[in-house]
């Protein structure tokens, strides 16, 4: 297994906007996580290497997900950031499908805490 390494977490006020970094990139499927206290870890985008993007619906039209393939490294762009948005966020990346299900991903970061205060 790869170890991932994720940064950019941070705290900001609701509104405000985040770009969490992820490395090594490449992988055919990568994707973002995100994990709340008493909760399970859900998914919040993916991305294969062609370009192609699944978004959760709760998400949709504030994150984005990119790949910069000569720096080796994923982003997640967070832009309109909510409180309900507070959470560790992870990495991962090695899935054979590419969904946002957590069962599929071999390869995981330690996190990076985002915390939006109101």
């Amino acid at each position: 297994q790869v170890q991932l390494v994720e940064s950019g977490g941070g705290s900001v006020q609701s509104g405000g906007s985040l770009r969490l970094s992820c490395t090594p990139s490449g992988y055919t499927c990568m994707a973002w996580f995100r994990q709340s206290p008493g909760k399970e870890r859900e998914g919040v985008a993916t991305i294969k290497r062609d370009g192609t993007t699944i978004y959760a619906d709760s998400v949709k039209g504030r994150f984005t997900v990119s790949q910069d393939a000569a720096k080796n490294t994923l982003y997640l762009q967070m832009d309109s950031l909510k409180p309900e948005d507070t959470a560790m966020y992870y990495c991962a990346a090695g899935a054979r499908w590419c969904v946002l299900n957590r069962i599929w991903y071999p390869n995981w970061g330690q996190g990076t805490q985002v915390t939006v205060s109101s």
